[in-house]
């Protein structure tokens, strides 16, 4: 199976279909979540174990397994010192599972070793051993999110399990769409800028469902080419930590001004608001991918960044004082307009338009007087764009455009001028309905 974009579990884009994980093609779809709408670009897979053919043997550092088996809880009990170690997983699966893994390629049968090690994981029913191949068969840095919800939560009703699973990976999926904002511009407030950018730079994260109540799930981010991210998210939640911990202890919120340049923005206070609501306690922790080192400037594994119900205050007013803060941007818009909408014949009227150029938004909408919407609806007629000035109201997410003036059509060249024309034709009914009177003629 092939990938679906994480907007619409049953629909391809018009794009084109997304690039599959290196380390998985495979995905079950999933149903829109209900806490918060949910980014494009994500990659998801579904709760089945590995199965499948393990990595070959030949590309897997023992060293490498041996980190990632120690990461994820089995023990090292015995073996031969100096030429192999045996490893069980934890708890009481512990005493009848074991792996041997060697300490290096310099014995004879360790290519042996690692190939019966490898086919024992991917039979294997522990939790861990799917994230376990996958690390090996790609090189990624494992981002864990952790929530404590008291097992009364839990059996509360019969939804409340499948309600916390969507909650947490919604709060995953937008804890990593603001890093990979901050990737694109560090402020406070992004609203509707960059989005397709920051979708475009998560397509390579795996993100693993689990059956775990929505208690933890992970995701895995490429090294290549998805470090960055990584590491911008681990720095941009620890100066979430150190600004949450500073507003609590002084009162002030000044460490939040400062905290942008590392990657803090409304977007990201939103995703911690959601990880943490309705738990005892939540944290994030970025493992670095063993085969690849620590990044520069950040430390070894570390300690999750944690938040608990007594950082909501501080979050949501820090997310209130981005959003007041971002101004507004003075634009010069080029976009085709796909709706139009005034109450009578004449008079000002409402347009939507689709941006081409000027501002990192996909749409805006803008109201405009008598003379201009009918130029914008003359131009939409015939299938030419319109220029126009205005400033994106921060208010309204950079998605409305105040003040506008200077309305003129662009010429373009013959193809694309016949494809807004097949685009208007295709909603000529929709388009007569909505301009009255202008549409004639």
């Amino acid at each position: 199976m092939t990938h679906r974009p994480i907007d619409d579990p049953g629909r391809v884009p018009r794009r084109g279909r997304p690039r599959p994980h290196p380390a998985d093609g495979a995905d079950d779809g999933e149903a829109a979540c209900p806490v918060m709408p949910r980014p494009r670009g994500l990659r998801r897979t579904g709760d089945q174990r590995p199965g499948g053919t393990p990595p070959d043997p030949g590309q897997v550092d023992p060293a490498v397994l041996a980190a990632l088996l120690a990461r994820h809880g089995w023990r090292r009990r015995g073996g031969a010192a100096g030429r192999y170690g045996r490893w069980t997983p934890p708890g009481p699966r512990g005493e009848r599972t074991s792996l041997l893994v060697p300490e290096s390629r310099a014995f004879p049968d360790s290519a042996d070793l690692l190939g019966e090690a490898l086919d024992a994981l991917a039979r294997t029913e522990e939790p861990a051993a799917r994230e376990i191949l996958l690390a090996l068969a790609v090189p990624s840095d494992e981002i864990r999110w952790r929530r404590d919800i008291p097992e009364g939560h839990s059996r509360a009703g019969a939804a409340a399990p499948w309600t916390a699973e969507e909650g947490l990976r919604s709060a995953a999926r937008h804890t990593l769409l603001a890093a990979a904002l901050a990737g694109r511009a560090r402020t406070g407030y992004h609203g509707a800028r960059h989005r397709r950018a920051a979708a475009a730079a998560l397509e390579d994260v795996l993100l693993l469902g689990t059956a775990t109540g929505g208690r933890v799930l992970t995701a895995f981010a490429p090294v290549a080419p998805a470090r960055p991210l990584a590491v911008r998210l681990h720095q941009a939640l620890r100066a979430t930590r150190e600004a949450v911990d500073h507003r609590r202890a002084t009162g002030g919120m000044d460490a939040f001004d400062a905290a942008v340049a590392a990657g803090v923005s409304r977007e990201l206070t939103e995703a911690l608001v959601t990880l943490v609501r309705g738990t005892e306690g939540a944290g994030v922790t970025i493992s670095w991918a063993p085969a690849a080192g620590i990044p520069e400037g950040c430390g070894p594994d570390a300690e999750p960044v944690d938040f608990s119900p007594g950082d909501l205050p501080a979050l949501r007013e820090a997310g209130v004082r981005y959003r007041r803060a971002e101004p507004s941007v003075t634009v010069r818009l080029t976009g085709t307009v796909d709706r139009l909408r005034r109450t009578g014949a004449d008079g000002a009227g409402t347009v939507r338009l689709r941006v081409l150029t000027g501002a990192e938004v996909p749409h805006v909408r803008v109201t405009l007087d008598e003379e201009s919407y009918r130029i914008a609806g003359q131009a939409h007629l015939v299938g030419l764009p319109v220029r126009l000035d205005g400033r994106l109201d921060s208010r309204a997410g950079f998605r409305r455009l105040t003040g506008a003036c200077g309305v003129t059509p662009v010429t373009v060249d013959e193809a694309e001028r016949e494809r807004l024309m097949k685009s208007l034709q295709e909603n000529l009914d929709f388009f007569e309905e909505a301009c009255g009177e202008d549409c004639e003629g």
